[in-house]
C-alpha cells in the first residue's frame, strides 16, 4: 500500500475513534467505553508502527 493510502487509513481511523467519543454520554460512560477507545487507539499504534517500518525499508 502506498504511503499516501496509508496515511488515509490513519485519518479515517482517527475520524472513527472521535466520533465514537462524540457519541459517548459522559455522565454514562463506563470502563466497556473507554476500554473500547483505548483498544482502537491501541490498533492505530500497531498499523502507525507497521507502515513506519514499510517506510523506513523503502527509505521513505
Amino acid at each position: 500500500m502506498k504511503q499516501g493510502k496509508q496515511m488515509d487509513e490513519l485519518h479515517e481511523r482517527l475520524h472513527t475513534v472521535l466520533h465514537v467519543l462524540d457519541e459517548i454520554d459522559p455522565e454514562e460512560a463506563g470502563v466497556k467505553e473507554i476500554d473500547r477507545v483505548l483498544a482502537m487507539l491501541d490498533d492505530i499504534e500497531e498499523k502507525c508502527k507497521q507502515f513506519r517500518k514499510g517506510w523506513q525499508q523503502k527509505g521513505e
